[in-house]
């Protein structure tokens, strides 16, 4: 069992590396978490990731099931104050400065440099989870069926969650149905 001094260092960490949002930290969230100190599996990560998803609030409220499974309520408190708080002060101090720097051609250089940064954290995020998440074929037309609906035109997600959970019950039966 972990530390809860364990969990704030690696947490408060990659609370102040989340640039772009939660999804920015993902790999090393899953590289921390379960290949560094093997607090989880890959299997509890991407439960975990999915479950935050789906929970009201904040997704990265999946760092609090983290806390928890690894020290349980302390744990989580921990985490959830390791998480959240440094990025709150963070934001807070950063954006009074902000303020003064409207003119200044800092200001634009790093909104112009920070943008690709946050969007390649976030990709590679993105393929974090799906590394973890498709692993058959079923998972794989799921996720490429999501993609091409959401590029086409905006669907409600939690439609698009109870669809897939509906599709993952169902296709490999439909697939049956189909000689070879």
């Amino acid at each position: 069992m972990a530390r809860p001094i364990n969990l704030i260092w690696v947490f408060a960490l990659l609370s102040i590396l989340a640039v772009g949002g939660g999804t920015a930290v993902l790999p090393e969230m899953e590289r921390l978490t379960v290949q560094h100190f093997h607090w989880i599996t890959e299997g509890q990560f991407r439960d975990m990731y999915s479950l935050g998803q789906v929970a009201p609030g904040p997704n990265m409220t999946m760092v609090l099931l983290i806390g928890y499974k690894v020290s349980g309520a302390l744990g989580a408190l921990a985490v959830g104050l390791a998480f959240f708080l440094p990025d709150c002060i963070l934001t807070l101090v950063v954006h009074r400065m902000w303020d003064r720097l409207k003119s200044s051609p800092w200001r634009t250089a790093v909104q112009h440099g920070m943008a690709p940064v946050a969007i390649g954290l976030m990709a590679s995020g993105t393929y974090a989870v799906a590394r973890l998440s498709i692993f058959n074929l079923t998972s794989l037309l799921i996720a490429a069926a999501v993609f091409v609906l959401l590029l086409w035109r905006h669907f409600n997600p939690v439609l698009l969650v109870l669809a897939g959970g509906l599709a993952y019950m169902l296709l490999p039966h439909v697939v049956h149905l189909f000689p070879h």
